[in-house]
Parts: C-alpha cells; sequence; structure tokens
C-alpha cells in the first residue's frame, strides 16, 4: 500500500483540497489493522517534574512504500503530542528505524527545528532530543493535573492579553465592577517597554475601580511556566536577550509591587475553566479563535493539567501542500483556520480583495461587516471554517475525552459563530455520530465572548 486516500463526506467549500487529519488517520489506522504484517509502538514524550505521556499504536511493519506512510502517520502524531502535551524527549518504543527518521527531522538543522528550539531550549531548557527504546522497555504514564481557579472571593483583577487588545476587569466578591478593552499592537514590537508598560497600566486602571487588590490573574496565549513566559507570540518581535531580560520576570516584579497572590496562564487554560465553571462539568475543551487558536482542557476529573495546549501548531490539515505557518513553518497546522488569520486566507479564497498590508483584525471586522449585510462571500468563510472545524474537533477526540466544546474568541462573534458551530455539527453527524452524540457545543453570549477571558482569569489564584 503506498497512499491513504481520503474522500470527505462534508467538502470545504473554499478550500476543497483540505486533508482531515481526522479522516486519513482512520483510514490509516484501518488499513494497519488489516494488514498481516503490522508492528505495536509506543510514542511517549517527557516532560518536567517526572511527568510523562504515552500514546499507544500501530505500523505497517516499517519498509518498502509503506515506510513513507508510517513516517507521516506517527511524525504528524508526535507533532500534535508536542504541541498538546509538551516535552523535551520523544521516545519511540518498537521501531528503532522509524526514530531515526524521526530523529533526523526533529534536530537544530531538520524539518522541525522550530519545534526543536522551543521545545528543548525556549520552553524545558534541555536538549531536545528523540531516542528509541524496545517496545518492552516503553515507558509507563505518568500524568501530572492541579486544581486552579474559581476563586471569587475579594477584590481581584483579571487580565487577557490578545495581540490587536488587552483586556482587564475588576471583580469585587465575584461581581464584575469595571471591564475594559485597549487596542494595542503587540506583535512586533521591538522594545520590551511597550508590552511592559501596556500590561502595567490595563491592571493600574482596574485596581483604581476597587477599594484594593487583593489577587492578579492572567490570561495570555503562550507557554507559561511558574509565571513565566517560555513561548508567547506576542513577544515574538523582541530580541531574545530583551526577552530574557525584561519579559521572563515581568510578571514576579509585577507580583512584587502589589505584594498579591499572581497566576498567569494560557489563554486556552482559562476558556476550559470557564466552560467548566459556567456548565458545572468536566471533560471541557476551550478554544478562542482570536489572534490565534487558543486551547486549554479541564479533565474529567475535573483538573487542569501541566499539558501545554498549544493546537495553533498541531496539525489539522495533511495535505502535501497545506497553507505554511508563518512562525514555525509546517503546514495545516491550526493557526491557519481558526483564527483571524484563518479568516484573512480563506477571504482571498472567497475573492475578497483587501489590500496586502491590511491588519488581520481589520480584515476580520470587514467580514463581519459584510456579514451583517448578508453578503454570501462573508457566509462562506464561515462555512468553511466550520467544515474543518467540525473535522478537526473529531481529530482532537483522538486525544482528548471531551464532553463539552466551550468556543470563544473574535472569530466566532456574532451569525458568523453560529454558522461555524451549524457547519461543524453537520460534519460530526454525518461522518462522527458517537461524537455528535457525546460533544456538546456551547458558547457563551457576546460580553462574556469579548471579555470573559479576563473575569475567569480573576479568579486564578487563591487568597493567601
Amino acid at each position: 500500500m503506498a497512499k491513504i486516500v481520503v474522500n470527505p463526506k462534508v467538502v470545504c467549500e473554499l478550500d476543497p483540497a483540505f486533508v482531515p487529519a481526522s479522516l486519513w488517520n482512520k483510514a490509516y489506522r484501518e488499513a494497519v489493522a488489516a494488514s498481516s504484517d503490522k508492528l505495536d509502538i509506543v510514542i511517549a514524550l517527557k516532560r518536567a517534574n517526572g511527568a510523562v505521556s504515552t500514546y499507544k499504536t500501530a505500523i505497517f511493519k516499517h519498509e518498502g512504500e509503506n515506510a513513507a506512510l508510517n513516517f507521516k502517520y506517527v511524525e504528524r502524531i508526535v507533532k500534535f503530542l508536542l504541541w498538546m502535551k509538551g516535552g523535551w524527549q520523544v521516545i519511540i518504543a518498537g521501531c528503532d528505524a522509524l526514530a531515526d527518521e524521526l530523529k533526523a527531522v526533529y534536530s537544530e538543522k531538520g524539518a522541525r527545528a522550530f519545534d526543536y528550539e522551543f521545545m528543548g531550549e525556549r520552553v524545558y531548557d534541555k536538549t531536545f532530543e528523540v531516542v528509541s527504546v524496545p517496545l518492552a522497555k516503553a515507558p509507563e504514564s505518568q500524568e501530572i493535573s492541579v486544581k486552579l481557579g474559581g476563586h471569587l472571593d475579594g477584590c481581584r483583577i483579571g487580565f487577557d492579553l490578545g495581540g490587536s487588545d488587552r483586556k482587564c476587569a475588576a471583580v469585587v466578591d465575584g461581581k464584575v465592577v469595571h471591564t475594559e478593552e485597549v487596542v494595542w499592537d503587540p506583535y512586533f514590537q521591538k522594545d520590551p517597554e511597550y508590552h511592559a508598560a501596556g500590561i502595567r497600566d490595563s491592571i493600574r486602571r482596574a485596581a483604581e475601580k476597587m477599594p484594593r487588590v487583593d489577587a492578579i490573574g492572567g490570561s495570555s496565549a503562550g507557554v507559561f511556566v511558574d509565571n513565566s513566559p517560555r513561548i508567547a507570540s506576542l513577544f515574538r518581535g523582541l530580541s531574545k536577550e530583551d526577552f530574557k531580560a525584561k519579559i521572563v520576570n515581568l510578571f514576579h516584579d509585577i507580583q512584587k509591587e502589589y505584594n498579591v497572590p499572581l497566576i498567569v496562564a494560557n489563554d486556552g487554560e482559562v476558556t476550559a475553566l470557564a466552560g467548566a465553571m459556567s456548565m458545572e462539568s468536566t471533560g471541557v475543551l476551550g478554544l478562542s479563535m482570536g489572534t490565534s487558536t487558543a486551547v486549554g482542557y479541564v479533565n474529567t476529573n475535573g483538573n487542569i493539567t501541566d499539558w501545554l495546549n498549544e493546537l495553533a501548531f498541531a496539525p489539522v490539515d495533511y495535505r502535501d501542500d497545506a497553507p505554511a505557518d508563518e512562525w514555525s513553518g509546517d503546514l495545516g497546522c491550526g493557526a491557519q483556520y481558526f483564527s483571524q488569520q484563518g479568516v484573512a486566507r480563506l477571504a482571498k479564497c472567497a475573492k475578497i480583495d483587501f489590500p496586502e498590508d491590511m491588519p488581520f483584525p481589520k480584515r476580520l471586522e470587514a467580514v463581519q461587516a459584510m456579514m451583517k449585510e448578508n453578503d454570501p462571500k462573508a457566509a462562506a468563510i464561515y462555512r468553511s471554517i466550520g467544515v474543518c472545524f467540525g473535522y478537526a474537533v473529531a481529530h482532537y477526540s483522538d486525544f482528548y475525552d471531551i464532553n463539552k466544546l466551550l468556543i470563544l474568541g473574535r472569530v466566532t462573534s456574532g451569525e458568523g459563530g453560529e454558522i461555524i458551530l451549524e457547519e461543524a455539527r453537520k460534519v460530526l453527524q454525518a461522518e462522527f455520530p458517537e461524537l455528535a452524540e457525546k460533544i456538546e457545543f456551547r458558547t457563551p453570549d457576546e460580553q462574556f465572548k469579548r471579555h470573559g477571558q479576563a473575569v475567569i482569569a480573576a479568579s486564578l489564584p487563591a487568597l493567601n
């Protein structure tokens, strides 16, 4: 067998070449299951504090024309797991030859050099590596989860840092007394004082609305370890030297200035917390379609894990010429489909001619204005996002146990958001009826969509 061919029952209107990862993997696994020449393997990822995640699967015997299929299948899963769970070491148990191929790709000069650097040096402060062991030596899973959020007592500040605006809220004993949204443009600013001054300004303005400050919670895209940003698109314009000198300890400095408990979390985690709190549920995957794709997860025990959940970098489209992520260079990753830049990409497919220098947030606003005028081109954009999202939800379900799916973010505002969910449901009903029955889609009201992240972020710290 030399090729996996998939035929989606629901075709993406503006991007018909889209190859859903969920369908490709399903077809591959069915082919392997029917084969007499197959191998069991285990993919394991080591993180900090002894945490280990494992993924068991089967592949064809790794030789001849099937070797390329095996590589595509396993490499895409490794890529997904790295950005879902994180890891400085990937262990392939059961196939040395496949491990050697992955090692070459996930290296300093390989095609996944971005992942090599970020997972190693930037996130875990280690040298990233791929190693192989016999199947019998495969590590056991050692997952870590913690309770976080849901604290409403006292005078709290919550902030949410996005790529086009920063939001801040003042909350007193669970009552929101102030919310504010300030436009900013942090992405390619080279002076770290721009970011620091803006964040401090929003916190100060919220503090002025309360008699005192008891706790501060924050939400932002990126990877945070002990309140220190390790990967954050907001600061991508800074040099490594300025990032380390001025940003890594920024939130520690703010904590000292106010002398109160302070926690900063990935904005996807805050989305998931919002869903878990509002729905009184567990197994909640929260996804925010905004400047990028932010994801968080509250597991079926009601806890937050130590996973990264950075699915902006996780592949959802397996075609060979899928859109490239402008940061990592990889193809078919979530940020190109479920974000402002995804809207801008599809706008071109819909023959909407925006000026090349028009910022993505402005293009989204223009598409939303067109949607209010019942423009068919705008509706086609949202339908296309919805179809891709439906297949992506099925893909996510291969890795997460999802009961509720909470969707937020600017892209989901207005009627367009309803179209996205309607199309996603159609995909699940047509292709994955068991998931359509299990997973409940939820969206908060418009005010919560825009400011809910900041309000829920305020609940992150417990008072000392």
